[in-house]
């Protein structure tokens, strides 16, 4: 069993930039991880995707502006987030999977003056 703590979440002006990571407690080597986010009152959604193999897929609203990488080395997933927009406030979650699949906990991102 995998575990995963996001971290990096907080308030932070639109335009500006934040970097979730999320720490898993063991390999996530052969792990496709994604990140979903989930608004109030809205389902939770896909923001970003990196295969085991390094490929990497967006939701239109946040490419250009997100990055998803990984270390597998460090057991660590990111997410550079620029740009943001008030929209983009929601509790943010890190997803594996691989034979099993695994959530963390989220981390909350609110995007306000």
């Amino acid at each position: 069993q995998v575990q995963l703590v996001e971290s990096g979440g907080g308030l932070v002006q639109p335009g500006g930039s934040l970097t979730l990571s999320c720490a898993a407690s063991g390999s996530i080597f052969n792990y496709d991880m994604s990140w979903y986010r989930q608004a109030p009152g809205n389902q939770r959604e896909l923001v970003a995707t990196i295969t085991s193999g390094g490929n990497t897929n967006y939701k239109d609203s946040v490419k250009g502006r997100f990055t998803i990488s990984r270390d597998n080395a460090k057991k660590m997933v990111y997410l550079q987030m620029n740009s943001l927009k008030p929209e983009d406030t929601a509790v943010y979650y890190c997803y594996g999977r691989y034979r099993y699949q695994y959530w963390g906990q989220g981390t909350q991102v609110t995007v306000s003056s």
